[in-house]
Formats: structure tokens, C-alpha cells, sequence
């Protein structure tokens, strides 16, 4: 018989949900009412006068090839760290999923990194890969690899997408390793008495199973890419060499606050929020049909 709970005062519920209906209007709602507003006005540079210009900003950016550009780079970035985060970690959950010795505390080193800051994990890689002070950049250049991510645009970007990748590969890891340990032993089993090598029990079997985590990793890793590399790029590369590592989230800070054209940088986040909407509605529309519950 399933238990329910009964609270003898009425306000006593609404009073345990309003901390965090507090929250999210005070840091999300209000902040996202703001943007909207503030998309529609135009601010001299000295902040003394404000006026109403409609759809000015959006018009303004849809004629400048260089927030398309940043589209284009934060699409091919978004699916380039989602991809790589997500492949590796199931790679190391399948074999940290099996029984060896010491597992434990490989599975406890291997989720250490995800409680490394964004921003820090930028310095810890510019550190290792810094063209005249990186220890790995050495062997780079031994090997007879011009590298310069200071210099080089491509070079750069392959760098963004490398720390960025590494910083969610914990998180990615901890849930594929939890949907591994949750499959019956018994599927394995009956999958290797029909005969089925490994590598055709991971496909027909472990993959489909994992499908709901995957789906549910892939919506995270997208709105991480999206949203939660800004550290990252604006402590490895502020965007350049030139605008090579400019994404959407990039552009806004850098337009709104280095450049002061508050206006633009609030229309900005307004299409980002609406694209990562859309992108999201799409992924369960489409995607989640291809899910096995």
C-alpha cells in the first residue's frame, strides 16, 4: 500500500516550496525579464540615456557576419565537445564496469576532475600546452608539430574543445557507470550462452539499455557546451587568436561588458536562450522516439 503524506496546516506546503520558487525567480526569471526588456533599448556609453528601438538590436545582428559566424563556431564546437566527452566516458565506464583490482579507486580518480572549476581547468591546460612554457608543448615540437594555439586559430579551437571535454568526462562517467551497474548480469549472461562475442554484446545489449542515460547526457553535454565553457575560453584564449574561439556566450560578454553595447549583448542572450530551447524541444522530439525505456 503506498504511503502519502498529509500535512496537517495548508500553508505548510506552499511554505516548504517557496525557498526555491524564491530562487528561481530572483536568479532566473527575473534576470531572464530583464534581458528582454533591455533587448528592446538602445544606451549611450556613459549609461545617461535610454531609448526604445523595438527590434533595432535583433536587425542589427541578423546583418553581421560575425555573430553568424559565432553561431556556426559554437554549433560546430557544441557537437564537437559533446561528442568526444560523451564517447570517451562510456569508454572508460565499460572498463572501470568491470571487476578489477582496485576499481574503486579508479572510479574515484576518474571523477575527481568535474569538481574543477571551469576557469581553472582553462589555466591547467594553457599550462601544459602554453607554446614557450607547456610541459606537453615540448613534446610537440619534437615530434615536429608547429604549435602555437596563440597564433594558430585551429590550434586553438582544437584546444577549447580538448580542456572542455576532459572538464565533462566526469560527469559523463559517473551517470554511464551508474546505468552499467544497473543492467541484470543475467542479459550478459544469456546474450554470451546464444554466442554473442563482447563487442556484439555491447551493441545489441549494453548500448540499447544505456539509451535513456545517453539521451539524457546528450541534452546536459549540449547545454553545457552552450552555456558552461565561458570559463574556459575566456581564461585559455579570450576568444582569439583574433575571433577564432568567439562562441555565443563569449560574444555576449564580450560585446556587453568589454564593449558596452548592452542592448545587442541582451538580445543576444535572448536568441541563445531561445536557441538552446529549440535544440532541446527538438532532441526530445526526435531523439528520445530512438530511446529504449
Amino acid at each position: 500500500m503506498q504511503k502519502q503524506a498529509i500535512f496537517q496546516a495548508k500553508l505548510l506546503p506552499y511554505a516548504l516550496v517557496a525557498p526555491q520558487l524564491a530562487i528561481v525567480l530572483i536568479f532566473f526569471y527575473w534576470p531572464a525579464a530583464q534581458a528582454v526588456i533591455q533587448s528592446f533599448l538602445l544606451q549611450d556609453a556613459f549609461g545617461l540615456s535610454t531609448s526604445f528601438v523595438w527590434f533595432e538590436n535583433y536587425q542589427d545582428l541578423f546583418k553581421d557576419p560575425a555573430y553568424f559566424e559565432a553561431v556556426v563556431r559554437t554549433f560546430v564546437f557544441s557537437f564537437a565537445i559533446a561528442v568526444s566527452s560523451l564517447s570517451f566516458a562510456l569508454l572508460l565506464a565499460v572498463m572501470a564496469d568491470k571487476p578489477l583490482r582496485g576499481s574503486m579507486l579508479y572510479r574515484t580518480l576518474l571523477i575527481w576532475p568535474y569538481a574543477v572549476a571551469p576557469p581553472v581547468v582553462g589555466v591547467l591546460w594553457i599550462f601544459m600546452l602554453h607554446p614557450s612554457l607547456g610541459v606537453l608543448s615540448r613534446y610537440l615540437r619534437n615530434l615536429g608539430v608547429d604549435w602555437n594555439p596563440l597564433l594558430d586559430g585551429n590550434q586553438a579551437a582544437g584546444l577549447i574543445i580538448l580542456a572542455a571535454a576532459w572538464k565533462q568526462i566526469s560527469y559523463n562517467f559517473l551517470f554511464f557507470l551508474a546505468g552499467l551497474q544497473a543492467i541484470p548480469r543475467s542479459v550478459f549472461e544469456a546474450a554470451a550462452i546464444d554466442g554473442a562475442r563482447p563487442m556484439r554484446r555491447f551493441w545489441t545489449v549494453t548500448f540499447p539499455l544505456l539509451s535513456p542515460t545517453i539521451f539524457f547526457l546528450l541534452v546536459v553535454n549540449i547545454v553545457y557546451a552552450f552555456f558552461d565553457t565561458f570559463g574556459i575560453i575566456d581564461t585559455m584564449t579570450r576568444g582569439g587568436p583574433g575571433t577564432s574561439t568567439v562562441t555565443l556566450v563569449y560574444k555576449v560578454y564580450s560585446d556587453g561588458l568589454l564593449g558596452g553595447n548592452l542592448g545587442s549583448s541582451a538580445a543576444q542572450s535572448v536568441i541563445l536562450m531561445v536557441m538552446v530551447i529549440v535544440l532541446t524541444g527538438i532532441q526530445f522530439r526526435f531523439v528520445e522516439r530512438k530511446v529504449t525505456y
